[in-house]
């Protein structure tokens, strides 16, 4: 197809050499943000498990570049900005301000989810702002650790902050912070975090005041907004490439953790053209419990999804997402009303809504889709007081997953959920924070989904206590439902949460052992000394038809112990004489 008049003009405008060093300067800009952060912070959900994410966006709220962190915090970013300086009129906004902002029912994705955003003015301009997003592990609510699985209004999960100055003028406003730190189980710790979060915004500042003090601010803005309409005009070529049509798929959410019935996210992908639009119309009214994604959530989801089946050097900022729109009626679990719950939202439904959108999609490019991953972040959580310190503790602990095969590749096994990019915890460090001891932490054998390319393995982790008392929560999924295959592949084995106490000889789920209306999603359930916590992760779904799989690979997988010789013949027709 040739070149249309008008782009020929556009691309005459544009400085090719200008666009490529500012957008690497930029995205570097956001990396060392990000470094800041993971090296000056407090918790282990920061500094190990790295779930936070730096951005830039201009005086409008529109993201002009990211760093490569947490791809549900990503998608989300241009929302909470816009909806910030909604609220905090542009004019009122000044030189050292930190604006602090986590209320998701203002565009924001969760309660433990918080935004600073900082300005930066050249000669007295507001130019744009630096933006830095972070899952603080306390944040006050029912639970230590921020995740209620039984919550079943938003007062539950913590307290919510509207965009506020928390810093105005250079001046740090005492009375928030007080107010902040008497909410929260652990104040130092918060304290430290969102410090974190604040000295990351700080140098995101101090860098662009250099880059526009080397460029000039016309050159600056100019070249943005290129690389905006460059991502656009990239986008929409990929999007070209899909054949028009309208294309559906459904997953689930096995319960809320009030009511033991499934949920339901459904899309149909509308493509026609260069545009693409995802209507969850037919998906679940919105639960009880707290499985509910807002509208931030939903768009940032289906964002990721995008993104993951398009080419990943288009420039990550919010021209790359305006050819993609999204239908989600509100009071639905796909669009959350007040006051309603949805801690679990960014967590639990944002890999359903990122999976529905591309398993839709699989129909028409297959090539580029995967079967479905584990779905979830294992969102373990909990708290008390460390016998040895005295000190009160509380740890929001990250899970990995398999991920589903693909056509050219097998799932990535034990790997953080879609939507996250986050890291495990050490063991060496875990048991240094907290009051447990592991005792076992293995792949799964036989959990993987069989196929031509199979699906990631899960793990299982193995804990003691060692504290007088632990307080834990957990919200997760995929215990009653499987990871479902593409192209003849087969499901991968769901995951569980067990539980053995000291003098028992058997292990149970929170349901038959706890009376929990969920064994998946549950709070505070108290674990005493010598008790036992068996997490077991989801594993991902193969692709394609496991009678075509390669002997070599299938030989390989049962020498390096992720299959039985049993699963082997069963589902690839290994034959022990093929050896």
């Amino acid at each position: 197809m040739g070149i249309s008049t008008y782009q020929k003009i556009v691309r005459a405008k544009m400085d090719p050499v200008m666009m490529k060093i500012l957008d690497s300067s930029l995205v570097s800009i956001c990396r060392e943000m990000g470094i800041t952060l993971m090296q000056t912070s407090y918790s282990t959900i920061f500094n190990e498990a790295l779930d936070f994410s730096c951005a830039l966006a201009d005086k409008n709220g529109d993201m002009i570049a990211c760093a490569e962190f947490c791809p549900a915090q990503i998608g989300g970013m241009p929302l909470l900005a816009k909806s910030m300086v909604k609220e905090i009129p542009i004019d009122t906004i000044n030189e050292g301000d930190v604006i602090l902002h986590n209320d998701p029912y203002r565009g924001g994705l969760h309660t433990p989810e918080h935004t600073f955003f900082k300005p930066f003015f050249i000669d007295g301009e507001l130019m744009g702002f630096a933006v830095s997003i972070g899952h603080i592990a306390e944040v006050g609510g029912m639970v230590p650790g921020g995740f209620c699985g039984e919550a079943t209004e938003i007062f539950h999960e913590g307290l919510r902050v509207p965009p506020i100055k928390i810093i105005e003028k250079g001046v740090h406003n005492k009375d928030i912070w007080r107010l902040l730190l008497a909410n929260v189980r652990t104040p130092r710790y918060n304290f430290g975090d969102l410090s974190a979060l604040i000295s990351a915004v700080d140098l995101g500042v101090s860098k662009m005041e250099a880059i526009y003090k080397k460029y000039g601010s016309e050159t600056i803005n100019q070249t943005c907004s290129d690389l905006m309409d460059y991502s656009e005009r990239r986008m929409r070529a990929e999007i070209s490439e899909i054949p028009d049509g309208v294309y559906t798929f459904t997953d689930t959410i096995e319960d809320d953790g009030i009511e033991d019935k499934m949920f339901y996210i459904s899309v149909e992908v509308h493509k026609n053209g260069t545009d693409i639009i995802a209507d969850f119309s037919e998906s679940s009214k919105q639960a009880k419990g707290p499985i509910n994604a807002t509208l931030g959530v939903t768009i940032s989801a289906t964002y990721n999804a995008m993104l993951h089946l398009t080419d990943p050097s288009i420039p990550k900022n919010s021209g790359c997402f305006r050819p993609i729109r999204i239908v989600a009626p509100p009071t639905s679990v796909v669009n959350v009303d007040f006051p309603a719950p949805e801690v679990g939202g960014n967590t639990e439904a944002h890999p359903k809504i990122a999976g529905v959108v591309i398993g839709a999609l699989a129909e028409a490019v297959p090539h580029l889709a995967m079967a479905a991953e584990g779905a979830t972040h294992g969102n373990f959580v909990f708290g008390g007081v460390h016998a040895d310190t005295k000190e009160y503790f509380a740890c929001y602990d990250i899970e990995a997953v398999g991920w589903g095969g693909r056509s050219f590749a097998d799932g990535n096994d034990a790997c953080d959920a879609i939507n996250g990019n986050c890291r495990v915890t050490p063991v060496e460090v875990f048991e240094v924070r907290f009051p447990w001891r592991i005792e076992e932490w293995e792949f799964c054998i036989d959990s993987c989904g069989p196929g031509k390319y199979r699906g990631g393995s899960g793990y299982s982790k193995t804990m003691v206590c060692l504290n007088d008392e632990i307080m834990i929560s957990q919200m997760t999924d995929r215990h009653k439902t499987d990871s479902w295959g593409l192209n003849g592949g087969g499901y991968g084995r769901r995951g569980a949460t067990l539980f053995k106490k000291k003098d028992d000889k058997k292990w149970s789920n929170a349901t038959d052992l706890y009376g929990k209306p969920s064994p998946s999603k549950f709070s505070n359930i108290s674990i005493k000394k010598g008790d036992r916590v068996r997490l077991i992760l989801p594993a991902g779904g193969g692709y394609g038809d496991p009678k075509l799989r390669d002997a070599d690979h299938v030989k390989d997988d049962i020498a390096e112990g992720f299959i039985s010789r049993e699963f082997a013949q069963k589902h690839f027709g290994f034959q022990e004489d093929s050896q």
